[in-house]
């Protein structure tokens, strides 16, 4: 195999499936969004039959109708009276839905009373049903709140006063633009076109502009060197590890938001890992070869243009648990590349990873390897589609109002260009990705080997800085938070304010951002994520000075720069920056 890599047969039952059983639920999967029929059956079927068997859980789910019905009707009585009357549920702090003004008036104010009321109840109704599995009474919750958000009464035009409004003001032109909204927004999906704006924002022209060079490439990744932007340099060069998930510029956006170009300008020598994005021919890359061809020849790469340097890794994401996985390797087998390594949004233990836990059990991994079977790969709109569930009010519901009733366009922006530049995942990788990690936590319950030895969490002895953000729904920080139990090393942590990607993309001088940050020795007491939120004072601005300072203390005096390659031992320059894979749709 080219560049060493080896690949062993799947050791999983999912090798021995039979071939008319994978094509059925990969046709099936065209009509459930990827989502088993299985497994939400059987989380229907453990919720409907406990619930049946609890009576004391019924008769208090009619009491509550009772007393919300009367409720209603109090409120409803008051506030044909008085129209300031305050109404009798409030929504959630995160739903605004129902912010406007308008929503105050008769009728509406009772139907949206009317629908939070249902809400409530539905969330009791499928919660806190003694013996259900906990997964099984999350996937109900959450399909629970999937199906009323789609009935919501801002959903529709005779039942949503603001758009109700705007069509009179506007003598329906508001609708005639949605309509318009509508048919573009549909030819650009049967066309595989990104949406309306992105058009706007090209790699290489308005993102991923910071001047480099790719030095190395493989089957798997190119390997970008940024030209340095001032005269000395710090020795130690800084590597990123991104996801594949995702293409690496979100690290490089536009010039004021790329946290690449905010390290060049410090003075750092930055490499970036490229993946490429896979087709039905790396069907069979797997976990370990992208461990190899991405992290190892990348720091082989390294060590030949900045010799006798170790390197500060850092990894985002998947690639932050990736990063993990080769530095517990490198640790077991003595090698002492790594300086330092920072951690960005990333988990290693998968006990608590969040709302994505929703779609990861054995049957829902079985049958979403036979949906990447078909193809060889995990297509991306099904990946984005999961992401959007997750945010159903904001990135679906809410957006399909303003776009198709109000007539309005949200302003595409650089981040938002990036995240409509989907990946694709290769089926072996997310596979042994899925169980041995996700599903199984084989790494931190002490199952995982390479090389057919084991590896540790616990090997890993250089400092750690882990980053994470508040209102992330992919690696939540309380999961990113247990860095804290796992090292036995010294271990910065840091709270930011934000999501999943908006969190780290954070340049100085961006409004209404903070942070926390914690350093401990191994030594220290382990706070809990309650004690480290109400013991550690927030502070205002980016967390990008607090990491670049954290960097720059373990780095040694600077010198000059290292050249662009290495032509006399075989890296010379191939391609400007940002490289061809990066281009790949």
């Amino acid at each position: 195999m080219a560049d060493g890599a080896t690949y062993s047969k799947p050791s999983s039952d999912a090798a021995q499936a039979f071939p008319v059983d994978r094509m059925l639920h990969a046709w099936l999967a065209r009509f459930t969004l990827g989502v088993s029929p299985a497994a939400l059956q059987l989380a229907y079927v453990d919720w409907a039959l406990h619930l049946a068997a609890h009576p004391g859980k019924q008769a208090n789910l009619l009491e509550k109708a009772f007393r919300k019905a009367l409720r209603l009707g109090v409120y409803a009585l008051r506030s044909a009276a008085d129209p300031s009357e305050m109404p009798c549920i409030e929504p959630l702090p995160h739903d605004h839905r129902f912010s406007d003004e308008a929503w105050g008036r008769w009728p509406f104010n009772l139907l949206y009373q009317s629908f939070l009321l249902h809400q409530q109840w539905w969330h009791n109704a499928t919660t806190d049903v003694r013996g259900v599995n906990p997964h099984h009474e999350e996937m109900v919750n959450f399909v629970g709140r999937q199906l009323l958000d789609m009935v919501s009464p801002s959903n529709f035009l005779a039942t949503n006063p603001e758009v109700l409004g705007r069509t009179m003001d506007e003598n329906g032109a508001n609708l005639m633009r949605g309509w318009e909204n509508f048919l573009d927004d549909a030819q650009r999906k049967l066309r595989d076109q990104a949406p309306a704006g992105a058009e706007n924002f090209k790699v290489g022209e308005n993102l991923a502009r910071t001047r480099g060079k790719v030095v190395y490439r493989n089957r798997l990744i190119e390997l970008i060197q940024y030209e340095p932007t001032t005269k000395t340099v710090y020795p130690e060069p800084v590597l990123f590890v991104p996801a594949w998930i995702m293409k690496y510029y979100i690290l490089d956006l536009s010039e004021q938001n790329s946290l690449v170009r905010y390290l060049v300008d410090k003075g750092h020598t930055v490499f970036m890992i490229s993946w490429k994005n896979p087709d039905s021919e790396d069907r069979d890359l797997s976990m370990d070869a992208y461990r190899r061809l991405g992290v190892m020849h990348a720091l082989r790469a390294i060590r030949t243009i900045v010799p006798d340097q170790q390197v500060h890794a850092v990894g985002y994401c998947l690639g932050g648990t990736l990063l993990t996985l080769a530095a517990a390797t490198m640790a077991r087998d003595g090698d002492e590349q790594l300086k330092s390594m920072s951690l960005f949004a990333a988990q290693a233990d998968f006990t608590e990873p969040g709302e994505l836990d929703l779609f990861i059990d054995e049957s829902q991994v079985t049958y979403l390897e036979d949906v990447m079977w078909e193809q060889g790969y995990l297509a991306s709109n099904r990946m984005a589609g999961a992401f959007q569930l997750l945010r159903s009010q904001d990135l679906v519901w809410s957006r399909l109002v303003r776009d198709y009733l109000l007539g309005e366009r949200e302003q595409m922006f650089d981040l938002m260009a990036w995240n409509a530049d989907t990946t694709r995942l290769p089926f072996r990788m997310h596979s042994e990705y899925l169980r041995r990690l996700f599903l199984n936590n084989d790494f931190v319950e002490g199952r995982y080997d390479v090389d057919g030895q084991p590896i540790h969490f616990g090997d890993i002895r250089v400092p750690m800085f882990a980053v994470g953000t508040e209102r992330d729904h992919v690696a939540p920080w309380r999961s990113v938070y247990k860095v804290n139990r796992l090292a036995h090393t010294d271990v910065t942590f840091l709270l930011t304010t934000g999501g999943h990607n908006a969190g780290i993309v954070s340049p100085p001088g961006r409004p209404r951002r903070s942070y926390r940050v914690l350093r401990r020795q191994p030594r220290d007491p382990l706070l809990s994520p309650e004690q480290f939120q109400d013991s550690v004072e927030s502070r205002e601005g980016s967390w990008w000075p607090e990491w670049e300072q954290w960097l720059r203390e373990r780095s040694g005096t600077r010198g000059q720069p290292p050249g662009l390659g290495a032509a006399e031992k075989g890296l010379r320059p191939l391609v400007n920056a940002p490289g061809r894979y990066v281009l790949v749709s």
